[in-house]
């Protein structure tokens, strides 16, 4: 294994990471900016009107990207078992 493999290993998880996440946490920022442009123009400030369209837009934007997740998550993880015996040479 060596150091120029460790680093790109470790550079392509946290990009994946990034790209897997970055539909949920970006749906979370969206609908909390919403939420709290709403809530400010209102003046309500219920704690339950800001979590629960956060979380039903999450469970959305998970049911309509999860496949999509899942088959990052599988190939990255296929790609690191198949690159695997070279990489201990």
């Amino acid at each position: 294994m060596t150091p120029e493999w460790v680093i790109h290993f470790g550079q392509h998880a946290l990009y994946i990471g990034m790209l897997v996440a970055a539909p949920l946490l970006l749906t979370a920022l969206l609908v909390g900016l919403l939420i709290g442009i709403l809530q400010a123009a209102t003046q309500i400030h219920e704690m339950t009107l800001s979590f629960i369209p956060k979380l039903l837009a999450m469970a959305a934007v998970g049911l309509l990207v999860g496949p999509w997740m899942l088959h990052t998550l599988v190939q990255f993880t296929h790609d690191i078992i198949v690159g695997l015996p070279e990489a201990i040479k």
